[in-house]
């Protein structure tokens, strides 16, 4: 009984230490991710990575709500720290410190126009991030900027609907 209790109580302290520190379940609410994630998805969030890089460009991620940091959103990172982003006329424009560009997002997001207009400069630790669905989504546009430390992690693994089961990719830009 003792040889089954420690392993017992070793899985439990793996389990629990890896739910904790390592990856955390997220189902998606509401329709603001569409066509990339649909309402009820199921997803895996790595918390881990962000402690050995800074978040990139294009990756989705989970985080806590600024206005409300009891409610977790999801959203795509579009705009970095030091960046300045600007939305006009359906395009979204990217200045840094080297380039300035129009964010080419025709790999997820074919023939979507983003609506509004913003022209925003982000401080170090600051993120822009917009909704896939664009029409329908509460982002960066009308709340404001993401302080980094309201981050969770970013999405790694869409694991229900089982169909769908699969890696999260970033786009290449």
């Amino acid at each position: 009984m003792w040889e089954i209790g420690k392993i017992a109580l070793v899985a439990f302290v793996l389990v629990v230490g890896l739910r904790v520190f390592v990856f955390q379940p997220f189902l998606v609410r509401g329709a603001s991710m569409e066509p990339s994630f649909h309402d009820w998805d199921y997803l895996i969030v790595d918390e881990l990575s962000y402690r050995f890089r800074a978040p990139e460009r294009g990756e989705v991620i989970v985080f806590k709500f600024p206005n409300d940091p009891s409610q977790r959103y999801i959203k795509r990172i579009i705009g970095l720290p030091g960046e300045t982003v600007t939305i006009e006329s359906g395009k979204i424009l990217i200045l840094n410190s080297t380039e300035q560009f129009e964010l080419n997002e025709s790999g997820y997001l074919a023939g979507v126009e983003t609506a509004g207009s913003v022209n925003i400069t982000l401080q170090e630790g600051e993120y822009f991030v917009l909704g896939d669905n664009r029409k329908y989504s509460s982002d960066s546009r009308s709340w404001g900027v993401l302080p980094e430390e309201n981050i969770i992690g970013r999405t790694l693994v869409r694991v229900f609907p089982v169909n769908t089961f699969a890696k999260v990719e970033s786009p290449e830009y």
